[in-house]
């Protein structure tokens, strides 16, 4: 019997899509509750553990720019699936790390081939019609920061078992299998035209951030969404280890089962959107990204606020994540890789802004110092939703199938 067709790809594929995505973002966030155990067996200070993240963190930015805009310019499958077989290596390379340089080079790489996801995220929006669009990218973004919330949650008792090693070796061997159900489940993607050369496909991506409005908007409300998500996990980790709590890191991690419960709210998001309500969808996220830190705030006096406060958090990240994405994927459709690439870029550059100012804010004012910024972080956000241009956004709801003319050159 004939599977029921979802936007052009099968529903076994969208959730193999949500699935895969998941995982290769997740191995991002691995390290960050295991830098301790990390430093320890490698015999390096304590000090430089932040480094990890950096070098992860700065390969995905790297990759973001100089991978994802070749899903334009190539086969994706292909691209895909290369890049999982690479990820697969990257990680090999964390496990068997035996020195500080080569955990820094083996997580550069790792952050790089980590934008799997993000490929597969503009893979699938272009095989949706504009009309289920949302529901298809809502479905895979929810796996994804399923991943992010998850991670820490999966690192921490698979580290007690087997050591931190575990994690990566087992985490190699999920990514070296999607990466066959990947190849054998994606068709093959065609191009209508010639191809420009590798170079002009990079060089569009900053030209898309100048001159599309929407992707500037939507970016810079990510950016602040992100900034404030990261703002809140980051530092979590050290008041729940802390007395009066003295949280294991097993039981730490737990609490990202709160927060991934939210990823129903990312395939409302995407069918919101794409029945014309994105703005309103944006507005309810934010919405819920300012009220997550008024329960998070009880943090000295209860466990439960922060359950809470992650569960808000999340349902409006992936509210605000999928609206964006509907948004911008209508705007120049011929060209979602590039698309996805300029907008995650404002992705990653939240994520490593509020990573560094959540660090110096909490050693200077503790938990409701993270919870102030967080909050100011979400306000801002609000207000630059509502100077949105809503004609822009009207347009694009009303002519999905459409793409503008005259406002960028033919890049494909």
């Amino acid at each position: 019997m004939e599977h029921r067709r979802l936007s052009g790809i099968s529903p076994p594929l969208v959730l193999l899509s949500a699935v895969a995505g998941g995982l290769a973002v997740s191995t991002v966030y691995f390290a960050q509750p295991l830098l301790d155990r990390i430093a320890a067996d490698l015999a390096f200070s304590p000090a430089w553990a932040g480094t990890i993240v950096v070098a992860t963190q700065a390969g995905y930015a790297l990759g973001l720019l100089l991978i994802v805009p070749l899903g334009d310019l190539m086969d994706r499958r292909r691209l895909i699936t290369a890049q999982f077989a690479v990820l697969t290596l990257a990680l090999i390379g964390v496990g068997a790390a035996r020195s500080h340089a080569m955990l820094l080079a083996a997580a550069a790489l790792l952050g790089t081939m980590a934008v799997v996801a993000q490929s597969i995220v503009a893979a699938a929006a272009s095989m949706a019609t504009p009309q289920q669009r949302g529901k298809v990218v809502g479905t895979i973004t929810s796996g994804i920061i399923s991943g992010i919330l998850l991670a820490r949650t999966v690192a921490g008792p698979v580290s007690d078992l087997g050591g931190w090693r575990s994690v990566y070796f087992g985490s190699a061997c999920c990514s070296l299998v999607l990466a066959i159900l990947l190849y054998r489940a994606f068709p093959r993607s065609e191009r209508n035209a010639e191809p420009r050369s590798y170079h002009r496909v990079i060089l569009t991506v900053f030209e898309l951030i100048l001159q599309e409005r929407v992707l500037r908007i939507r970016g810079f409300i990510a950016f602040l969404s992100f900034f404030g998500a990261t703002v809140f996990l980051t530092p979590l980790i050290l008041p729940l280890t802390s007395p009066p709590y003295s949280l294991s890191h097993s039981q730490a991690g737990l609490f990202g089962i709160a927060g991934a419960a939210g990823a129903i709210a990312a395939r409302k998001a995407g069918r919101w959107s794409d029945n014309g309500y994105a703005q309103h969808t944006t507005l309810a996220g934010l919405a819920l990204l300012l009220l997550c830190w008024l329960p998070a705030s009880f943090l000295p006096l209860s466990l439960w606020g922060v359950a809470l406060g992650l569960l808000l958090m999340d349902f409006g990240l992936q509210a605000v994540h999928v609206a964006n994405q509907t948004l911008i994927y209508r705007s120049r459709p011929e060209v979602q890789s590039r698309l996805t690439a300029a907008y995650m870029l404002f992705y990653s550059a939240g994520s490593a802004s509020g990573g560094i100012a959540s660090t110096l804010v909490y050693d200077r004012a503790g938990w409701m110092g993270i919870c102030l910024l967080g909050a100011c972080g979400a306000l801002f956000a609000m207000i630059v939703w509502a100077k949105t241009d809503r004609a822009e956004i009207a347009h694009l709801l009303t002519r999905p199938s459409e793409t503008r003319q005259g406002s960028l050159p033919d890049y494909r």
